[in-house]
């Protein structure tokens, strides 16, 4: 599985606000039935890394049905093959490395 942190970001639309726009993008994740997560800066979505992309590509289009006319899409996508990832697993591993630094 892959992993990729996403964010959209919509030009022009005459307010310093996005709140509409990622919250079109957040039901049409959940509608998709891909584990995700949001979070200030974006969000961070789960699956093989063909799936991703083409899943990105459908959520930059979103804004444009809204009618937007320029769109700024921000992937960073992490596709380990030799183990099993998961949404929480970094963050778990860096809690349990913190754990046991403060053992020591």
């Amino acid at each position: 599985m892959a992993l990729m942190h996403l964010t959209i970001i919509p030009l022009g639309t005459g307010s310093p606000s996005m709140g509409e726009y990622v919250a079109d993008i957040q039901k049409a994740l959940e509608k998709s039935g891909r584990p995700y997560t949001l979070t200030d800066m974006g969000t961070t979505v789960e699956g093989p890394s063909k799936e991703l992309l083409a899943l990105a590509a459908q959520l930059s289009e979103m804004p444009f049905s809204k009618g937007v006319h320029r769109v700024v899409t921000q992937i960073s996508l992490d596709d380990r093959r030799d183990k099993g990832v998961e949404l929480g697993d970094k963050i778990a591993s860096v809690a349990d490395r913190l754990k046991h630094d403060n053992k020591g």
